[in-house]
């Protein structure tokens, strides 16, 4: 897998990138990742990215130009026009980090997974022109709903978030596969709590973990998960599970916030 990431502050990457999983996903060669700065591509000698929106309002928006040239310099061809578009090859996302996305999940991560290459905008100011949006990103990804000063923490976050589904970047595969988001659940209609569950399907969240001490100023680790019974001690964690994502994030089952 090959991350490319295009941003006006190539050295913030220098930390978040060096650490943990993605750091030993590099060294192990399961991912390459080049970060690529965009003010390489500007003509003028103040190297201007971004320009005045038409029709007006508050701060300044990343012009198309650059964006267009530095994707197509990773690319290696040209993305085309109006009248002949060309798209990236199937195994390629073009992704502009952007509060105006889609809604970055774990669905999301495992289908990047499975691609060759991301490039990854990383968006600044007021926004981006919509022309990057619609002709040139295959994908406009937010990771939640709220404003950040620029796309280079989520691009950071898109980056981690992918790398450690991959085959070998994470010591213990099965650690992805029980963990929040993972395990895809099929309910039928339950009135057994204050917010009965509709029949459908959704992601639950991970279950409570607890270590030693097994009693810690007075809160004690459940007498299931020390008793040894091994099934006991899966269906304690699925009913937790539940009761987690009830508690947590109700919308996860479609009854909302």
């Amino acid at each position: 897998m090959r991350f490319e990431l295009i941003t006006i502050f190539p050295e913030f990457f220098a930390g978040p990138l060096d650490h943990g999983i993605v750091r030993r996903a590099k060294e192990a060669g399961i991912v390459q990742i080049h970060v690529q700065d965009l003010r390489e591509f500007t003509k003028d000698r103040h190297r201007t990215v971004d320009d005045r929106p038409f029709g007006g309002g508050e701060g300044m928006v990343l012009k198309p130009e650059p964006l267009f040239e530095a994707v197509e310099k990773l690319l290696g061809h040209s993305v085309g026009d109006a009248v002949e578009p060309r798209r990236p090859e199937p195994r390629t996302a073009i992704l502009l980090m952007s509060a105006a996305g889609k809604l970055f999940t774990q669905e999301t991560a495992r289908r990047y997974a499975k691609l060759e290459r991301v490039i990854v905008i990383c968006g600044r100011y007021e926004g981006v022109d919509e022309r990057v949006a619609g002709h040139l990103a295959t994908d406009e990804v937010c990771v939640g709903d709220y404003v950040l000063s620029g796309g280079e923490l989520p691009a950071a976050i898109v980056v981690d978030a992918v790398t450690r589904l991959l085959p070998g970047a994470v010591g213990n595969e099965a650690s992805t596969q029980n963990e929040s988001f993972s395990e895809l659940v099929e309910t039928e209609s339950s009135s057994e709590t204050r917010h009965p569950l509709p029949a459908n399907r959704f992601r639950l969240l991970d279950f409570p973990h607890y270590t030693r001490p097994a009693e810690f100023r007075g809160w004690k680790v459940p007498e299931v998960l020390i008793g040894g019974n091994h099934a006991e001690v899966a269906k304690w964690r699925r009913e937790q599970a539940l009761a987690k994502t009830r508690r947590n994030r109700l919308e996860l089952v479609g009854l909302g916030a």
